[in-house]
């Protein structure tokens, strides 16, 4: 037996949830009494309009008596309907297709219940009254419950017709149609779609959701005057486009900001709310190269994962990478503890961070036989090339003897796989800092063990990484100027830190047998161009607003970058080439090394590199240099 107190509880607690569920519904019916009355009034003023009418307002006296009974049936019958399929305790103002299709759901209830009462008896109440009656009582409930979507979205379309920013949408698919509905939907973020604007001329001088297609993306600077515009919002990834919008909004104060695309609101819960500015990398004009995860999951899960310069720019992306896949441990080790601070901030899973020099043979041995890594992500460096042409020997000690330090103690703990951080100016070097990479490549293919994955990764520059073209430019044109470009000829490759960290650690999984890894960049960009788009994107006048200084090139500095060098061959049609590279024999290169280590202790910085680049000319304008083959 249940002991007298617990009955009592659950009888209670039973009796609380019955009473509780009637108290709510009659709440709901008090909320929606005004509604319910104006449904029966509706429902009587139009079957009485109906009925009168068919008899050409002279109705017999016996249909008047069927009638009366007719009535409050049919006006009970429509309100129950209306009940049952959910018709009222809704928020009206937010309604949606489902609150539409439910009101749709009464007519052909109606019509199946009235139907057989009153049209098989004499005297029957006009087939024309109980079928069209519905129909018209349907459209009557849909003009009183969407009444302040409908004067809204007729708002909407007047000129400024609520007062908040007036929005021009650039592409009119299905991302462009996503944001003019949200911005219908929630007047109340205080956007208002005035025009949209698309290349394609089936769409051009028609409407989208009631909202004009004013033209195409050249007749945005009329479009921005004619409809007193504010904001600009891209729905569109396309560089191209980017570009065109941003030359469009030059010599105004329009901004133009970017929506996430049509699929990321569904997938990732995107809206309006996660609009971003327009940044330099949308207006590039190529789409980032998309690479295989799961590979380099399958790769890194488990791992022990070293990486390092992980404090770099490069160095911080790939830990935080690497360590969202599920490794057993990311040791990330630098020689600059604020850097290496910062990259192990908000770090996931297990991490060590070690405050070490690669520069240092003994401490990097000690390092590797007590981390024992599966995988070692070599992006210590030094990079910035008008500094290493007069300190050779720092690039020496770092770049090439640092590497050689890495590659031999992960030789002898075994380690099976290896990445080293390259540059597209290691092909044909001309700098301190491209030979200086290009031996540091020559190390890792040099001492490579069989069976292991030993490999250099080449790319260009990377946006957003220290010392790159692109900060260096913001800063300057935040400044108000001028902005600095050596030559107005010079181009260069650009690719997010994200994209070249991905091609990194594609390159740690890829199987085949290629040293030398690259990706396919596209066309390089105009650095004069891509200063002068820069400096539009702001709402500035290049010339005008911010001064273009031409300084002339630096040491070391070329006009335009090669991914392959001289004698070097490529395979691979994918987004990553296979560069099979001309080697030097282990003799040749065991001489170059211990050359260059004499260098850099006399702190020769001239005859340092003079030793580079001759060593890495040297080896590639021999016409009997060895080439390794995939």
């Amino acid at each position: 037996m249940t002991p007298d107190g617990a009955g009592a509880r659950e009888h209670g607690e039973s009796g609380s949830t019955f009473g509780g569920r009637i108290a709510e519904t009659a709440a709901r019916i008090r909320g929606d009494g005004p509604l319910v009355v104006l449904d029966a009034l509706l429902v009587a003023l139009t079957y009485f309009a109906l009925f009168a009418m068919r008899f050409d307002l002279a109705v017999p006296d016996r249909y008047w008596v069927r009638f009366e009974v007719f009535l409050p049936t049919v006006v009970v019958t429509t309100v129950l309907a209306t009940w049952l399929w959910g018709g009222y305790g809704r928020t009206w103002q937010h309604a949606s297709i489902d609150e539409a299709r439910r009101i749709a759901l009464v007519a052909p209830t109606v019509a199946v219940i009235m139907f057989p009462l009153f049209t098989q008896t004499s005297p029957n109440v006009p087939t024309l009254v109980v079928l069209v009656g519905p129909v018209l009582v349907m459209v009557f409930q849909g003009l009183v419950r969407f009444q302040s979507r409908l004067f809204a979205f007729r708002r909407n379309e007047q000129p400024g017709g609520d007062g908040g920013l007036r929005v021009v949408v650039v592409g009119a698919g299905a991302t462009g149609a996503a944001a003019v509905r949200e911005m219908q939907r929630s007047p109340h973020a205080g956007l208002v779609p005035v025009a949209m604007v698309d290349d394609d001329p089936r769409l051009q001088r028609r409407t989208m959701l009631g909202v004009p297609v004013a033209g195409a993306v050249a007749d945005l600077p009329r479009i921005l005057e004619d409809y007193e515009v504010h904001q600009v919002l891209l729905a569109t990834d396309d560089p191209s486009v980017a570009r065109r919008v941003a030359d469009g909004v030059t010599g105004t104060d329009v901004p133009v900001r970017v929506l996430p695309q049509s699929s990321d609101w569904v997938e990732r819960n995107r809206s309006l709310r996660d609009v971003r500015d327009l940044a330099i990398e949308d207006l590039l004009g190529r789409d980032q190269v998309q690479l295989d995860p799961e590979v380099v999951r399958r790769l890194i899960q488990g791992r022990r994962v070293l990486v390092t310069g992980a404090g770099g720019s490069i160095g911080s992306v790939i830990s935080r990478q690497v360590a969202a896949l599920g490794p057993e441990r990311v040791v990330l080790l630098d020689h600059d503890e604020t850097h290496l601070h910062d990259a192990s901030e908000g770090l996931q899973g297990r991490f060590t961070t070690v405050l070490a020099d690669v520069r240092d043979p003994i401490v990097i041995d000690r390092i590797f036989a007590q981390v024992r890594p599966h995988i070692v992500f070599h992006a210590a460096a030094h990079k910035h090339v008008p500094i290493l042409e007069t300190y050779a020997c720092e690039a020496i000690r770092t770049n090439v003897l640092g590497t050689l330090n890495v590659v031999e103690a992960a030789c002898r703990t075994a380690v099976a796989h290896v990445v080293a951080i390259s540059t597209d100016k290691a092909a044909d070097p001309s700098s301190v800092m491209g030979a200086s990479k290009w031996l540091a490549e020559q190390i890792v293919l040099s001492r490579a063990p069989v069976g292991a994955r030993y490999c250099a990764v080449r790319f260009g520059n990377v946006l957003g990484s220290r010392g790159s073209v692109i900060p260096t430019f913001q800063r300057q044109i935040t400044a108000g100027g001028p902005v600095t470009v050596t030559d107005p000829r010079m181009t260069r490759w650009f690719m997010s830190t994200d994209e070249a960290v991905r091609l990194v650690l594609q390159a740690a999984a890829t199987p085949d047998g290629h040293e030398v890894l690259a990706l396919q960049m596209g066309e390089q960009v105009n650095v004069y161009e891509l200063a002068e788009r820069m400096i539009r994107l702001v709402g500035r006048r290049p010339g005008v607003d911010i001064e273009i200084v031409l300084t002339g090139m630096r040491p070391g500095e070329k006009l335009s970058e090669e991914l392959v060098g001289p004698g070097e061959t490529v395979s691979g049609e994918g987004p990553i080439l296979g560069i099979n590279p001309v080697t030097m024999t282990d003799a040749a290169l065991d001489v170059a090394i211990a050359e260059l280590s004499s260098l850099a202790d006399a702190l020769d910085h001239t005859g340092a590199r003079q030793a580079l680049l001759r060593i890495a000319t040297g080896a590639r304008d021999r016409t009997d240099a060895p080439r390794r083959t995939v």
